[in-house]
C-alpha cells in the first residue's frame, strides 16, 4: 500500500465514521439520502476515485477501489450504494473508445462530483432482451424496461446499456430527468431504500447520437465478468469490536481480492462467502446486543436488513447456488 492509497482509506473512513455511521439510522428511515452526505464524498475527491489522474481523479486499482468502498457503506450502506453508481459512468467516460466529444464534455466534471451518475444494466442480462436500441433518425431509440436504477433524483447523467442490432450491446449516455417515453416508477425497498432505486420503462425514449458510449458485441458471460462483482462491504463485524469474525473477514477480503484474476467459479465462491458472513455477523450482533436488537432505531435491525439486500444485490445465478450451497440449502 503506497502512502497516497493509505490517504485515500484514511479520508474514506473518516468520512464513514464522522459522517455517514452518525446518521445511518435516521437516513434509514428517508425517502432519499441527504445530498449533503454525497457533497462531503465529493469534497474529498472520492467522485473521482476510479477516474484517469489527468482528468483530476485519483485513479484507484480495482483493489483500493473496493476498500474504499468498504469503508464508505460500513458508515451508511445507501450512500455508498449511490455513490458506487457513479463509477460505472465515469469509467465509461474514461474508456478510449468513448468519442473524445463525451470525455471532454463530462468526464472531469464527473471526476469532481459535480456531475454525478447511475447506471441501468438492464442489457447486460441474459436472455431475451429487457432493453432494446436501434437507431432511428439522429438517434437511437430505446424500448423496454431497466428494473433497477439507483439515485433518481440525486443523479444527472445515466449510463444505459441496451441490446443493439445484429446482437450488439450498446452503451448510451441519458439525462437522468423525466422525458417523453420515459416511466419512473419507485422501487420500495427493505434496505437502503433511501437510494431512491426505481424501474425504468422506455417507450420511444430518442437518444441523441452524440449519446453514443459506444456499441460492441453482445457477450452472455460479460455480466460474471469478476471484475463487474467484485464490490462488496459490511459493517457489522466493526460493531462487533474484535473477535473471532476479524479473521474471517479479512480471509473473504483477500478471497474476493484473489478471485478478480481467478475467474467467475472462484469470485462467485468468494462473493457468496462474504454474503453470508455478513448475515452471521448481523446475528451475532443482535444476539449479542440482546432485546433492544428488535427495536426500531437500533443498527442491528438496520444491518440485519442489509446483510439481507447483500444477499441478492448484484448477484448472479453462479452467486446464487454458491450461496444456497454456502447456506445449507442444497448439497455440498
Amino acid at each position: 500500500m503506497t502512502e497516497g492509497t493509505a490517504d485515500i482509506l484514511a479520508t474514506a473512513r473518516r468520512l464513514a465514521d464522522d459522517v455517514l455511521f452518525p446518521d445511518a439510522i435516521r437516513v434509514d428511515s428517508l425517502d432519499a439520502i441527504p445530498v449533503a452526505q454525497l457533497d462531503a464524498l465529493a469534497a474529498e475527491g472520492l467522485y473521482g476515485a476510479s477516474g484517469p489522474p489527468q482528468a483530476g481523479g485519483l485513479g484507484l486499482d480495482l483493489v483500493t477501489m473496493s476498500a474504499v468502498t468498504e469503508e464508505l457503506a460500513s458508515g451508511c450502506l445507501a450512500t455508498a450504494f449511490v455513490w458506487v453508481q457513479h463509477h460505472g459512468l465515469a469509467m465509461a467516460l474514461a474508456a478510449e473508445t468513448t468519442p473524445a466529444a463525451l470525455r471532454d464534455q463530462w468526464l472531469e466534471p464527473a471526476c469532481q462530483g459535480k456531475v454525478r451518475g447511475g447506471v441501468a444494466l438492464a442489457g447486460l442480462i441474459p436472455g431475451p432482451p429487457l432493453l432494446r436500441a436501434r437507431p432511428v433518425g439522429e438517434g437511437w431509440r430505446l424500448d423496454g424496461a431497466a428494473p433497477w436504477a439507483t439515485g433518481w433524483g440525486l443523479i444527472d447523467l445515466l449510463l444505459v446499456a441496451a441490446r443493439g442490432p445484429q446482437d450488439s450491446l450498446v452503451w448510451l449516455i441519458l439525462d437522468a430527468a423525466d422525458q417523453p417515453g420515459l416511466t419512473v416508477t419507485r422501487q420500495r425497498l427493505a434496505a437502503v431504500n433511501a437510494s431512491v432505486t426505481v424501474r425504468l420503462d422506455f417507450d420511444g425514449v430518442v437518444v441523441p447520437a452524440g449519446r453514443l458510449a459506444s456499441q460492441e458485441a453482445f457477450d452472455p458471460a460479460g455480466s460474471l465478468r469478476p471484475d463487474r462483482l467484485r464490490v462488496n462491504g459490511s459493517r457489522c463485524a466493526r460493531l462487533l469490536g474484535p473477535g473471532p469474525l476479524d479473521d474471517e473477514l479479512a480471509a473473504c477480503r483477500t478471497h474476493l481480492d484473489d478471485a478478480i484474476t481467478a475467474g467467475t467459479a472462484a469470485m462467485a465462491e468468494a462473493r457468496a462467502a462474504a454474503s453470508a458472513l455478513a448475515v452471521r455477523a448481523t446475528a451475532v450482533l443482535a444476539v449479542r446486543d440482546g432485546s433492544r436488537s428488535i427495536m426500531a432505531g437500533q443498527h442491528p435491525p438496520r444491518l440485519a436488513r442489509e446483510a439481507l439486500f447483500l444477499l441478492v444485490f448484484g448477484s448472479r445465478p453462479p452467486i446464487k447456488s454458491a450461496l444456497l450451497r454456502q447456506l445449507g440449502a442444497t448439497p455440498g
